[in-house]
């Protein structure tokens, strides 16, 4: 009886040690995965949208405390550049303010979009005009050159000076769509970048021009359309015409760093609280849908 105690006893205890080192080997596993997470690396480079800009470049930055071995650079240059670079392979990410299908010379077929956000856009004028409301049609005639004095629409008897944005830019195409009908623009001065457009309206008499609702501040003054106000509960609803889907193309579907930091461009920590602080508004809170060709859809 003593001999088959001690033998019970020894196959227990080694039943017992196979279990332990079968619970170090899992915790092994797992130690390992998370290390090879939180070891990833790479070089990301952002080209585009200068309207997207300020929410990539914060987005990154937080992104990059957490995954020290990937580096992210973030340069504007406008939608037209970001899809051309993305397109030829120069960069990882193309951001743009329009549909690839949008832009000449842009095969989107080899182009995968991720939307991260919807931008508002609204007119804004120098805060000396005296106009804080236009109708639509009123809208375009000013940028048509039709309307060339701010007292023709309520205003001071001062001349109207249009500040248009480049050619190429995003949120020009997505102007002209929403207010010029097909018509085009007075020919003025153009500028590539949310950021000038805002100084020198502020600075120039007269001055017109519009920005991404991330750029509105009190040095100038946005305009109402038609009575509603550009904000983002009237943007959800479509209530507020001008507005775009903010892409970040890859060429094919995204790989190692570029895909866990689109990733993350999609997480709570984006969508829901940092795309509302810098400005934009999330594409999870549309109620509606926009495709390519502009048609608007309910969800």
């Amino acid at each position: 009886m003593k001999k088959k105690n001690i033998i019970s006893a020894i196959v227990l205890f080694g039943a017992f040690i196979a279990v332990l080192a079968g619970c170090s080997s899992n915790s092994s596993s797992k130690s390992s995965s998370s290390s090879s997470d939180s070891s990833a690396s790479g070089k990301i480079t952002a080209v585009g949208s200068t309207a997207l800009q300020p929410l990539v470049e914060k987005a990154a930055s937080n992104f990059q405390k957490d995954n020290s071995k990937i580096s992210i650079t973030v340069q504007g240059g406008g939608s037209g550049t970001g899809l051309s670079q993305v397109q030829d392979g120069s960069v990882a990410i193309g951001n743009s303010d329009i549909f690839a299908e949008a832009k000449d010379g842009i095969d989107a077929k080899k182009l995968v979009d991720h939307k991260v956000a919807v931008v508002g856009m609204a007119p804004v004028v120098n805060k000396e005009t005296g106009v804080k409301n236009l109708t639509m049609a009123q809208l375009k005639d000013i940028f048509t050159g039709k309307i060339k004095n701010w007292k023709e629409v309520g205003g001071k008897d001062q001349e109207i000076t249009v500040v248009n944005r480049a050619e190429g830019s995003g949120t020009r195409a997505t102007f002209e769509s929403a207010v010029l009908g097909g018509e085009k623009a007075v020919k003025s001065q153009e500028q590539d970048s949310n950021g000038t457009v805002q100084k020198i309206v502020s600075s120039t008499p007269g001055a017109i021009s519009y920005l991404a609702f991330s750029y509105l501040n009190d040095k100038v003054q946005a305009v109402s359309i038609n009575d509603v106000k550009p904000t983002d509960k009237n943007v959800e609803t479509n209530d507020w015409p001008i507005w775009s889907y903010e892409h970040m193309y890859t060429k094919g579907d995204a790989k190692d760093a570029s895909a866990k930091f689109l990733k993350y461009m999609d997480s709570s920590a984006v969508q829901k609280e940092l795309v509302g602080k810098m400005g934009y508004i999330s594409i999870h809170d549309m109620k509606v849908q926009k495709d390519a060709k502009g048609n608007v859809s309910n969800k």
